[in-house]
């Protein structure tokens, strides 16, 4: 069975309290789901603010291959005409081929915030919807507060659903708007909404309050819903919308829907990585299929398990979404993991080899001293190539200076950083300001390094992050400092480990720009 599946990060995803799109980023958005196959992009409420109106008038130059974009907003205003409903005629601006137009399910919400007769709203349903259809435009009808409306009165949310049918909306979608439903009841109901309107297509639209966003939103399918809404990252108001990087796997490659083109999905990962980056937020590892953890194992049974049998700890196939299995190395995974990672670069190392020992005895004395390699693999790939000697030093630090000052006086970078760097005979000596002291050294750091290596100027600081390794030791304490660095194709996690905040993020500032270098060195 083929499902029509709409995105709404541009929308419904914008309100998440984290998430804050400029309309550059919006474009980006765009061309990012467009990329994974999404048949429909909701883009926002062209009347409610003028970043979506001047996303729509720029939108119209986009190419999005098969994707289209969807205008949203709301019925008409109580005791008017659409005619006269600014809302409505910004919609229609928007030149859309399909427009979403939400309406109340609720009784009690029709009270309470419409202030308004249970037939006025009807009215206003019926209305809007059919001034948008008589504009030639197809309407997808939200039912806001349907399955809440539905527990309080299923005669008059029905009513509501009626209404909007009959008016011309060809989808009845139906929202899960608190979160709150639990995924049998909105089976249950979805059921016998698909019974009263065979003629129509049925959505469902839930959110993440009760953390049973995906398990609703597959529920409403296997009960026939065939119009799914989310967020491709789940980003969302209060605890987000129905996540898609999970709903898409669950039901096309375990349950058999159709929902994107079978060869996008290997896509997944990487589109859901680069959505994240544009909207400046780290990608959680933990999220199913698409975080960097979803295939990661580190204890050294299990490590041997997925050796032998991959299904043993993996549901599926970690290329089927893109994504990589990972084999962490670590207090608890033994020697077996290690020996595989060495012998990437020299085959016939056994597990009784010095070398081997050697290694892992510097790992050990590493992560005695606080380091933590399971969330910073590429530090660790940097470690066994220098044990093996195979690392190239492609600069040296001479020194470096970072000064700080206060009061501000409204700088816009309050810090900055003088680097002296050697790369084989030659000296660069470069000075840079940042918003802070960290973003002032990366900034010097690479500044210094991109004469001699070009390839810098494409990568930046992704993510930051500082763990105090004593707590009760205070400002003597040592810290764990963990970067993740992107060039806008690949991502990688690096470490550094001090009792001086600045030398631990120059650590981990350094094996950053030395695993790039390989990378690209390794290319050639």
């Amino acid at each position: 069975m083929k499902l029509e599946i709409l995105d709404s990060t541009l929308r419904d995803g914008a309100q998440g309290a984290d998430i804050s799109f400029s309309p550059s980023d919006k474009l980006a958005v765009a061309r990012h789901l467009a990329e994974l196959g999404i048949p429909l992009i909701e883009a926002g409420n062209p009347g409610s603010n003028p970043k979506d109106a001047e996303f729509f008038a720029e939108a119209q130059k986009l190419s999005l291959g098969g994707s289209k974009l969807v205008a949203f907003g709301s019925t008409r205003r109580k005791n008017t005409r659409p005619q006269e409903d600014a809302a409505l005629a910004a919609l229609l601006s928007a030149g859309t081929e399909a427009a979403c137009i939400f309406g109340k399910a609720s009784a009690l919400h029709v009270a309470h915030v419409l202030e308004t007769s249970p037939e006025e709203n009807l009215a206003m349903i019926a209305d809007s919807v059919g001034f948008v259809r008589q504009a030639g435009r197809r309407v997808i009808f939200d039912a806001e507060h349907f399955f809440d409306g539905f527990a309080e009165n299923p005669d008059y949310a029905l009513r509501v659903l009626g209404a909007a049918a009959k008016a011309g909306a060809d989808t009845l979608c139906l929202c899960d708007t608190n979160g709150g439903t639990f995924p049998e009841q909105i089976g249950r109901v979805t059921a016998l909404v698909c019974q009263k309107f065979p003629g129509h297509k049925i959505g469902i639209h839930c959110h993440n309050d009760s953390g049973l966003a995906v398990a609703g939103t597959m529920q409403a399918v296997f009960a026939g819903a065939a119009h799914v809404q989310g967020t491709l990252l789940g980003f969302g108001e209060r605890c987000g919308n129905a996540n898609l990087s999970t709903i898409l796997p669950n039901l096309q490659l375990k349950a058999g829907y159709a929902c994107i083109p079978p060869e996008q999905m290997e896509r997944l990962t990487s589109v859901c990585r680069a959505l994240a980056d544009t909207a400046n937020l780290s990608l959680a590892g933990n999220l199913p299929y698409v975080g960097s953890a979803a295939f990661a194992h580190k204890a050294g049974m299990h490590v041997d398990a997925v050796n032998k049998l991959h299904a043993s700890f993996e549901h599926i196939s970690p290329g089927a979404v893109g994504n990589k299995r990972r084999r962490l190395v670590g207090e608890v995974s033994g020697k077996s993991s290690l020996l595989r990672l060495v012998r990437r670069y020299q085959p016939e190392i056994s597990k009784d080899s010095p070398k081997l020992a050697e290694i892992m005895d510097q790992l050990k004395r590493m992560e005695f001293a606080g380091y933590q390699f399971e969330a910073a693999e590429e530090s660790l790939d940097l470690l066994i190539r220098r044990c093996l000697h195979l690392q190239e030093k492609f600069f040296t630090l001479d020194h470096y200076k970072i000064i700080g000052e206060y009061p501000l006086f409204a700088q816009l970078s309050p810090s900055s950083a003088i680097v002296k760097v050697r790369v084989g005979q030659e000296s660069s000596l470069t000075s840079a300001e940042g918003n802070g002291p960290v973003h002032a050294l990366d900034l010097a750091l690479r500044r210094a390094l991109i004469p001699f290596y070009p390839c810098l100027a494409d990568m930046r600081l992704a993510d930051y992050k500082v763990r105090v390794l004593e707590s009760d030791a205070t400002t003597a304490a040592g810290v764990r400092v963990l970067i993740e660095s992107t060039d806008g194709q690949r991502t990688w996690r690096t470490v550094g480990v001090s009792s001086d905040i600045l030398e631990a993020s120059f650590l981990a500032l350094s094996d950053s720009i030395e695993y790039k270098l390989t990378l690209e060195k390794e290319k050639i």
